[in-house]
């Protein structure tokens, strides 16, 4: 499982690739707890600057890998996904993604903690928890409102709307939306150059700035999301409307189940 997160080091660059394409780059918890343990190290090693996530040219990540999801779901706050949402919620160091394709549920709550969100025109952000019988995960439910409003926050959030690559830059999502997934990967990667260039504690000490005000906030937001979510997961209409979506995926040849 553990080949199914890539990651190069290159000249203070770390890039984290989500690599399962044939489950559209669904996350399991093996993989939930890869990418946490590399960005836990990441923020710890002084040769890592930057870190880029991505899931390569054509997909980013279709979100939670359904069977996977449903055979061992989150039952306290130290669980795999959860885990991950602290290593990013406190890394130090400048964090891009390049999201090329479908960013679907932690997909696209992930955005919101980068620095720099680049995206393929095609790209497809939706977060469907609601129409799951689940809640907003990753400080979503915090955040989004204040980015966005309350109206277009509720599209997202309550009727599981969903944009594509150049109404996520209209909406202030993503910065820049390219025509295909070598140009957003590209454009990633010279943003990193920059970040490279910078005065180093300069340029973390300025990141700091513009986060510590809200990360109390934040983290007290992540608790009660999560703690809602695992409460959310016993209810009969979100197993009702799990297993639907499970037995949905499972008919197609191959599956590719994930959404939450």
């Amino acid at each position: 499982m553990t080949d199914l997160i890539k990651q190069e080091q290159r000249d203070g660059v770390l890039t984290l690739t989500i690599d399962r394409p044939d489950k559209l780059n669904a996350l399991t918890n093996a993989m939930y707890t890869r990418l946490a343990d590399w960005i836990f190290a990441a923020d710890e090693d002084d040769s890592i600057r930057v870190v880029i996530l991505t899931g390569g040219p054509n997909c980013f990540t279709s979100g939670n890998d359904l069977v996977d999801f449903l055979q061992e779901p989150p039952t306290h706050l130290d669980s795999p996904a959860f885990r991950l949402m602290r290593a990013v919620t406190h890394l130090q160091k400048p964090l891009i993604a390049a999201v090329c394709g479908a960013a679907i549920g932690i997909g696209t709550t992930l955005l919101l903690h980068c620095d720099q969100v680049l995206v393929t025109r095609n790209a497809k952000l939706r977060m469907p928890f609601v129409n799951i019988g689940l809640c907003p995960e990753f400080g979503a439910s915090l955040l989004l409102p204040r980015l966005l409003g309350q109206a277009r926050a509720a599209r997202l959030l309550l009727l599981g709307e969903g944009l594509n690559g150049d109404e996520a830059v209209a909406w202030g999502l993503a910065n820049e939306a390219f025509d295909d997934g070598a140009q957003c990967l590209e454009a990633a990667n010279k943003i990193a150059q920059r970040f490279l260039a910078m005065p180093q504690q300069s340029l973390r000490q300025s990141r700091q700035l513009m986060k510590q005000d809200g990360m109390a906030e934040l983290q007290a937001t992540l608790r009660e999301e999560n703690t809602l979510f695992i409460q959310r997961l016993n209810t009969d209409e979100a197993k009702s409307a799990l297993n639907a979506l499970l037995n949905r995926s499972t008919d197609k040849n191959p599956p590719k189940g994930n959404q939450p």
